[in-house]
């Protein structure tokens, strides 16, 4: 049973979503929050898996709930709840820690399966949806980096790899089956690409992979 918290300052909204996920009888929906702060307090007291976020509140937004969460309560994983138009915030709550980002209109299963991607260790990132985002942040602001960064090249050949398809979202044994190595092999290679570049987590090495256009979703 994988136990849910939603947040959306819009209560029909996140009735809405809790009165879906709870059909599901591997998700629990334990609660509800209007906004980032309450979302962060509520998680305290709920300890939930997964907390599926609205990114753009009133108050205190899912970027500053994200980050709260995160920084508090390292087994509960956010799931960003978004739009094509929040772009940039999307990128800022990956970097607090987010593990992916789904759009409102998506289906009640795709919803789902993000929730159950999340909370397996994957993340979600839609690569048709990224795409897009991508060439709309470049119009707005110049945030995807040209000049790759020289830590870069402390990493082997295997582990350029890996960061790629972290970039793509792929869990361990996505990884595992593109590069035709065990997955034991991959979560080293994993251990050492945050290492090496100093980041928090595989999210973060995501989120790196496709600022510096290592991850080009043109394949």
């Amino acid at each position: 049973m994988i136990r849910v918290l939603i947040v959306d300052d819009q209560p029909l909204i996140r009735e809405g979503l809790a009165a879906l996920l709870n059909l599901r009888p591997e998700i629990e929906v334990v609660g509800m929050a209007s906004d980032g702060m309450e979302a962060y307090e509520s998680a305290l007291e709920m300890k939930p898996d997964i907390v599926l976020m609205d990114i753009r509140m009133t108050r205190t937004n899912g970027v500053e709930g994200t980050r709260l969460i995160t920084s508090s309560l390292p087994d509960t994983k956010v799931l960003m709840l978004t739009t094509f138009q929040d772009s940039e915030l999307i990128f800022s709550a990956l970097q607090e820690g987010a593990s992916g980002y789904l759009l409102k209109d998506m289906s009640a299963d795709m919803i789902t399966n993000g929730i159950k991607t999340v909370q397996s260790g994957g993340m979600v990132l839609p690569p048709e949806i990224t795409a897009q985002m991508l060439q709309e942040i470049k119009r707005n602001r110049e945030t995807i980096v040209s000049v790759k960064p020289a830590v870069l090249q402390d990493l082997t050949k295997r582990e350029h790899d890996v960061l790629l398809n972290l970039g793509y979202g792929k869990n361990n044994k996505e990884i595992a089956t593109t590069l035709s190595i065990t997955e034991g092999t991959v979560k080293n290679h994993v251990s050492n690409i945050i290492s090496k570049l100093e980041l928090r987590d595989r999210t973060q090495a995501a989120v790196f992979a496709v600022r510096y256009g290592i991850t080009t979703f043109s394949e």
